[in-house]
């Protein structure tokens, strides 16, 4: 599975059905009698849903299937102030051929780096289908003026990024200073233009409540986010099955009313194959099949794709390979 090569675009219809929107953010108070209008999130139920669903069983064949869907949908991260470039062409290198023993495994979605490593990840997929995805905008904090979030981003796009994971402000969030918030998402937006796709990360650890995560999902989509995503993976609380569920309703609800599609990515803490396969059964029975591509659904990890390697090799051979089948990351 592939990512396509352009930008999905916004229909006309789409771009109507968002301009009767654009009242509400028109003004800081609009928008927050908007979101303070949206429905109070049941965490009780929100949070039995999610256990629910994460039951669910798959035969052997639909396990299969799951596997290669869950790898062709990661974004493979590094994301640490050791970086290298060896160490990301060694990324890079496992994102295209993550078996190099068997090259019918999928590829992975993109390799996820920060803005520095760009051109190194760039020119190591050089010819392949997976994307290059930067986060920028001060990640993972978030905290720099809108001139200098926005520098890092057309640096990011310069070097190459088909993809740009920024942050929000969440002190602005929290302070309840909405429209900040929207605007600063449209700015880098509008700087990515139809040159990379924007995931806009919530830190959804830090938003305190799912009050607070839906009103943010509402933003982000308001303000042109093509993915909104949990997590920075730098905090304790990152993406769970609840706060997943509760965004992929938000991506549901806004196509119902606007007609635009947005992707969601959890992010953070998703290492093991039970896991993930938990994640694509809550997108299954939340926003249907559209959204089970990496074009609308993308897992943030950097382990999960060793464990998926290590079960996709049970499912072939009836046993298990140990840790050293896989490259460490």
């Amino acid at each position: 599975m592939t990512m396509p090569t352009t930008v999905p675009a916004r229909g006309n219809d789409a771009a109507e059905r968002l301009a009767e929107l654009a009242d509400v953010t028109a003004s800081d108070s609009a928008l927050r009698r908007f979101l303070h209008g949206l429905p109070g999130v049941d965490a009780v139920g929100l949070e039995a849903r999610a256990a629910a669903l994460g039951t669910r069983s798959i035969k052997a064949q639909a396990k299969a299937y799951a596997i290669d869907l869950a790898i062709s949908m990661i974004d493979l991260t590094t994301l640490e102030g050791a970086d290298t470039p060896a160490k990301v062409r060694a990324l890079a290198a496992k994102a295209v051929h993550p078996d190099p023993t068997d090259r019918g495994t999928p590829h992975t979605a993109a390799v996820c780096v920060y803005p520095d490593m760009v051109a190194t990840a760039k020119a190591a997929l050089a010819g392949t289908d997976v994307k290059v995805a930067s986060v920028a905008t001060a990640f993972p904090a978030g905290r720099a003026a809108l001139p200098v979030k926005l520098a890092d981003t057309r640096d990011a796009i310069a070097a190459g990024a088909d993809e740009i994971d920024m942050v929000i402000d969440r002190g602005a969030f929290l302070a309840g200073r909405y429209l900040d918030v929207y605007e600063e998402i449209a700015a880098v937006r509008a700087e990515c233009g139809d040159r990379a796709r924007l995931k806009v990360i919530f830190e959804t650890g830090e938003l305190s409540t799912y009050d607070n995560i839906r009103r943010a999902s509402w933003i982000g989509m308001l303000a042109g986010a093509d993915f909104i995503k949990t997590s920075t993976g730098k905090v304790a609380v990152n993406a769970t099955p609840a706060n997943t569920l509760l965004m992929l309703e938000a991506v549901r609800d806004f196509r119902a009313q606007t007609g635009v599609q947005v992707g969601v990515k959890p992010a953070g803490g998703i290492r093991t194959t039970k896991d993930a396969i938990k994640f694509l059964v809550l997108v299954n029975e939340t926003v249907g099949e559209e959204w089970l591509d990496s074009t609308w659904f993308r897992f943030g990890a950097s382990s999960l794709l060793n464990d998926l390697l290590m079960q996709r090799q049970k499912l072939s051979t009836g046993r298990y390979s140990g840790p050293d089948y896989v490259t460490v990351d």
